[in-house]
């Protein structure tokens, strides 16, 4: 049982039993005394105040028996409630809810972040990365294991301890806002059932979903997934590539895991904000300005083109794939 069931459980008690002792007084006696009247009774009598009788309790055999039995289930209540609010302060279960209450708070002020269910094999790596590439994160998880495990390696990390199934936690972590959900758990049917309520909650969410059974392939397109990733599959073409490809895969481990900085391959995307609408490729200062390396373009409806001209207009909707530092790629992003 959690803080807030255990804080009200002891608030309704104490509530029930003096709810029990006001109208037990004024039955017994007949209305002779106030509801106040009883009611003071109550609280002098559950607290041991000892104020004094303003009820004619003694030689009152019933009401003596009434008394008695409502101050050993006061002061039982009463002292349990003491013991778990201690126990609350002590276990630091009172900070936790503080720290949730303000984390949720952080998470509602989010605007196009990503949410990530399951932070366990899968989904600790997907975590990693996005931070690595500065992006705001927020982890659904319901165990708390596995959330404490990702803590260990991002101090600062949102997240929301609950089951990603549900739509409140989605909500909570901000689902109608975000830009793109990552489902990472290790059930296919829960991944299906993620995708599906997503797409009902935002139209517009980028969602990537893992699977095991790639027959399932279809139905997590259909109920409105961007992308299916089978972690299985990609493993078989990772060790397919270290067999015949090994400085390639070697490479692309250093680019990730060198500790010079974070260099990756990211995209850039032309808007209608963009500064360099209407130069070219090599008028935009992408290297000179950025030290990124263009290594492919795509406009909206055609191909991939590698290693594109430099004399290719930039406009809006067309996508440059280029490599460089993380805080460099994000600064060409905003003002190439």
């Amino acid at each position: 049982m959690n803080i807030k069931h255990r804080l009200q459980l002891v608030a309704l008690l104490i509530v029930l039993v003096i709810l029990v002792g006001t109208l037990g007084y004024y039955v017994m006696f007949g209305g002779k005394y106030t509801i106040m009247d009883c009611l003071y009774m109550t609280v002098i009598s559950i607290t041991s105040v000892g104020y004094g009788e303003i009820i004619e309790v003694t030689g009152n055999v019933p009401a003596e028996i009434f008394t008695m039995v409502l101050i050993i289930f006061g002061m039982s209540i009463i002292l349990y409630g003491l013991g778990a609010t201690t126990a609350i302060l002590i276990e630091g279960e009172l900070s936790g809810l503080l720290r949730e209450k303000k984390m949720k708070k952080a998470i509602s002020k989010l605007n196009n972040h990503i949410i990530v269910c399951g932070g366990g094999q899968t989904g600790l790596p997907v975590i990693q990365e996005l931070v690595k590439n500065n992006e705001s994160v927020v982890v659904i998880d319901s165990d708390q294991d596995s959330i404490d495990r990702c803590l260990t390696y991002i101090e600062d990390l949102l997240y929301i301890h609950g089951d990603a199934t549900e739509d409140e936690n989605l909500l909570t972590a901000g689902i109608e806002n975000a830009n793109g959900i990552a489902i990472c758990l290790p059930s296919d049917k829960d991944n299906l059932y993620i995708t599906m309520t997503s797409r009902m909650l935002n139209s517009k969410v980028r969602i990537i979903s893992s699977l095991t059974n790639v027959k399932l392939q279809p139905k997590l397109t259909k109920a409105g997934a961007n992308s299916v990733v089978s972690p299985n599959t990609i493993g078989a073409l990772r060790i397919a590539s270290e067999m015949i490809r090994p400085t390639v895969v070697d490479f692309l481990d250093s680019m990730l895991r060198s500790k010079q900085g974070n260099l990756r391959i990211h995209q850039v995307v032309v808007t209608q904000n963009t500064v360099s609408i209407g130069k070219t490729l090599g008028e935009s200062g992408l290297k000179e300005n950025f030290g990124l390396l263009v290594l492919g373009s795509k406009r909206p409806g055609r191909e991939i083109q590698f290693n594109p001209d430099p004399f290719i207009t930039i406009d809006p909707g067309l996508v440059l794939i280029v490599m460089g530092e993380v805080n460099d790629i994000a600064a060409a992003q905003k003002n190439f």
